[in-house]
């Protein structure tokens, strides 16, 4: 078919979230959880080839957006998405469970609202990246003491959170989330873990909790994100704390992700 959206030389964000269009999810226009869903660089091989076929309708361009900002999209995306999710509002609390890419990228979504932020975190280097570039003030850091529900009965003035997104992928924090949450809140998991979770059913009834799973994002998610880049209503910038080039890749990996490095984001420059 004839390509309309893009053309040659363009400078594109990906989406990478191959939906089939024909299942029950693809057809309510949730083609984020599509039954047949395949994420190119995940289930899909080629995320890190010089040359790939992406299907037209997954480009996302802008003329603006350097190439760096353009491969920051799709994490963002995935915070996007579960803002929405959550669906904060004006002179609520929210709190955000790990301040790694996905949960700084809800951070920024969240922050768009008039809701009142908290974030917290193991880390204490991430939580001053949130104060110094977010300007939160309500920063948590767990320690596993007990400590942490004392802070944020303090925060909320003893209500909990009205919205509590777990970003850690972490079973033990996904499973005590729930304790964080304020009666009639609201409970996303974000984060990604193939081991249970549990926690007592009160605890849920109790409260009437909302319990909400956030999957990737809308194909809408990315234009709205360029589109706020581009006003420099987001700034990606702090994001960026590494480059490395394709062939750089295999010795320097070990010391990307080191945690005492500091990596938020590497970009890799597969070409030059």
């Amino acid at each position: 078919p004839e390509v309309s959206n893009v053309k040659v030389g363009d400078h594109c964000s990906v989406e990478p979230y191959l939906n089939c269009g024909a299942c029950h999810a693809c057809s309510k226009g949730q083609g984020n959880c599509c039954e047949n869903l395949k994420v190119f660089g995940v289930m899909m091989d080629g995320g890190l080839c010089e040359r790939s076929i992406i299907r037209a309708d997954k480009l996302h361009p802008s003329e603006e957006l350097s190439f760096d900002q353009l491969a920051l999209v799709e994490t963002l995306a995935i915070g996007c998405h579960a803002s929405d999710r959550g669906n904060p509002k004006g002179g609520e609390h929210a709190l955000v469970i790990g301040a790694g890419p996905i949960g700084l990228a809800t951070l920024e979504f969240n922050r768009l609202t008039q809701t009142t932020l908290s974030v917290m975190d193991m880390s204490e280097e991430r939580l001053e990246f949130c104060r110094a570039n977010y300007g939160i003030e309500n920063l948590i850091h767990f320690k596993g003491d007990g400590s942490e529900m004392q802070r944020m009965l303090e925060i909320t003035n003893g209500t909990l959170f009205d919205l509590v997104t777990d970003a850690t992928g972490n079973p033990h924090s996904m499973s005590g989330a729930l304790d964080f949450v304020a009666h009639t809140g609201r409970l996303v998991y974000v984060g990604i873990t193939t081991q249970e979770i549990s926690f007592k059913h009160p605890a849920l009834h109790r409260k009437e909790i909302d319990l909400l799973a956030s999957r990737n994002a809308l194909p809408s998610d990315f234009p709205r994100i360029i589109k706020l880049i581009e006003d420099g209503v987001i700034d990606t910038d702090p994001w960026i704390t590494h480059h490395l080039k394709f062939e750089e890749v295999g010795d320097r990996f070990e010391e990307i992700i080191r945690p005492e490095n500091g990596t938020l984001k590497a970009i890799i420059e597969v070409t030059g």
